[in-house]
């Protein structure tokens, strides 16, 4: 049996979380660690027994990594996966791809450029219970209303630590985790973009937008920002209601039923980060040559273009 190595970039706490979760596949081997902060990667190898290396080129030449996990900030991205980009490597690059828009849209370029395969960690799509809910979907063509609520704090963010310029573009780096169910689980394309309320960046607020898709599928997001509120999914067809809320647990109303009937979770998604053991396993599909149910480079700019329409940020167009 082929083991396949896989290297990682960066070292913090979500570089951690896909190393437990890769280092659990029987068919693979950690290849390496390479961070801008050493102690950080020395911990991390050490871990995993696996060598340190200074610099991403140095990585690949020692080790021939079949695939490589990204997992640096927001604003390292670009510079990061063009280093990443030189290689024939498979990359999974934790999300967001950029701190905005225009980020996102030069990396792909470089993708592009360089013919690499890349995806992007967005791991509530490898939930077990977003998984379970598009099963239940694909019972019925019938046209779907998508209900999003969101709530973000940028108060919060920047009391982490986080940079300026992430905290301004908070709907890129976290929001962009609920606005991208509408692009898996509304079909077509999106048709317009409503604004019920449009973001204000001097007074965060309520955003309320209504996202209509060429499928007659309807999306409605909604968020409070800097208040109170939970992250929740609902999807409405003619046969059943889903809600996931919290976004890990799936329950299910069909037509007919009063209630909610809770849909037994799987336990993957408690022993590791939840998504990730199933990225992992993903990425190894991947490496086999098959088709992964993993977020492609380009679908995970398509649903930062979206989050861009819905705070009315503009676009490439």
């Amino acid at each position: 049996m082929k083991r396949w190595k896989i290297a990682i970039v960066g070292a913090g706490h979500m570089a951690q979380e896909h190393a437990r979760a890769i280092h659990s596949l029987t068919e693979v081997d950690i290849a390496g660690v390479c961070s801008r902060t050493r102690s950080r990667a020395e911990a991390l190898a050490q871990t995993y027994s696996v060598p340190v290396f200074n610099s991403i080129e140095e990585m690949y030449d020692a080790t021939r990594a079949d695939a490589v996990v990204v997992a640096v900030n927001e604003l390292s991205m670009p510079e990061v996966c063009g280093e990443c980009f030189r290689f024939p490597w498979v990359c999974l690059l934790e999300k967001p791809a950029g701190v905005d828009l225009a980020a996102a849209e030069r990396i792909l370029d470089n993708s592009r450029r360089t013919g690499s395969r890349a995806y992007v960690a967005l791991n509530r799509r490898s939930y077990a219970a977003t998984r379970q809910a598009l099963a239940e979907l694909a019972a019925d063509d019938s046209p779907r209303l998508i209900s999003i609520l969101d709530q973000e704090d940028q108060e919060a963010a920047r009391g982490a630590g986080q940079p300026e310029e992430v905290v301004r573009n908070w709907m890129y780096a976290n929001s962009i985790h609920l606005i991208d169910y509408f692009s898996f689980m509304a079909r077509g394309d999106v048709v317009s973009v409503e604004h019920g309320i449009p973001w204000s960046p001097d007074s965060p607020g309520f955003v309320v937008a209504t996202i209509r898709f060429s499928s007659g599928d309807v999306g409605v997001y909604q968020v409070a920002w800097n208040a109170p509120g939970p992250w929740s999914v609902s999807v409405t067809n003619r046969s059943l209601r889903l809600e996931m809320r919290p976004i890990e647990k799936l329950a299910v109303q069909r037509r007919g039923e009063r209630r909610l009937t809770d849909v037994a979770p799987e336990s993957i998604d408690s022993e590791y980060k939840p998504g990730l053991r199933y990225q992992a396993e993903q990425l190894v599909e991947a490496l086999k040559g098959h088709a992964p149910n993993l977020a492609s480079l380009e679908e995970a700019t398509r649903s930062m273009a979206l989050c861009a329409r819905i705070y009315g940020l503009g676009s490439r167009d």
